[in-house]
Order: C-alpha cells, then structure tokens, then sequence
C-alpha cells in the first residue's frame, strides 16, 4: 500500500480525539486520550493544549520523547507518529493556540501560568489500513 501524507492527513483531521504517549520516571509508556490538535503543520507539528499542572507536563520535560496516535474505528485505520514533545509556555505559542472559550479551562485567559501548549515534531511513524502497515519517516 502507498502511503501519502494526504492520506494520513485526512485520518487525522477526521478524528476529535488524539491519544498521547508519554515515558514516566521508571520508563514505562503512559497513554492519555486528549482533544484533537489545534493546529498541525502536515504531518510533521502538532500542537496541544494542556495543563501545565498535568502528569505528562511533568513527564515531557523530564523526557520528551513522544508518539501521538489517531484512529478510525469505522473503517479500522490508524497512523502512530513518533517523535518528542516540547512545553512551550512563551506567549507568542500560546495566543496562537488559545480559542475563544478556553476560559473555561485556563480561568485566568491566555496568561494563566496553568495553560501551555505541547508542540510534537514527529520524526517517523506506522499507517495500519485494510491488513496492512506500513512504516515511514517524516521528513
């Protein structure tokens, strides 16, 4: 099967749910579904926003190596990127990711100190569609 970055961006931004795996302090992988990208870059940047209290903080600075994962349970298609995730707390990351109404969330608006944005480059990754995988490296 070929795989295109077409194809593998359409799964993606099909999906309203990412699943994200992070490493803890014994080196043991720690999944965690969250809401889709806010915004991705092909299939190469990704950006997430999350609490900057949260466990996988913690985790992603101790060790940033990363896979997010998204799937199609209808037609039985995922891809997995692998890759690292770095915190980004700079204001510029921030107002570009912050959507109305995630006030909600970070009380205190854009500057809330428990608002950051997890940004993903992924170096490589596995597509599974109709019985077959197939591996890959973004470039």
């Amino acid at each position: 099967m070929q795989v295109t970055a077409q194809m593998i961006g359409e799964l993606i931004d099909s999906r309203n749910v990412s699943i994200v795996g992070s490493v803890d302090q014994n080196g043991f992988p720690n999944i965690k579904a969250m809401l889709e990208p806010r915004k991705h870059d092909g299939i190469k940047t990704f950006w997430f926003t999350t609490n900057t209290s949260s466990m996988r903080v913690t985790q992603f600075r101790a060790n940033p190596k990363a896979c997010i994962y998204f799937f199609d349970r209808d037609t039985f298609r995922g891809v997995m990127l692998q890759g690292s995730m770095e915190v980004c707390e700079d204001a510029a990351t921030k107002e570009m990711i912050w959507r109305e109404g995630d006030t909600l969330y970070y009380r205190e608006g854009v500057t809330d100190p428990d608002y950051c944005v997890l940004r993903f480059t992924a170096v490589s990754g596995r597509y599974y569609a109709e019985l077959s995988t197939s591996s890959f490296e973004v470039g």
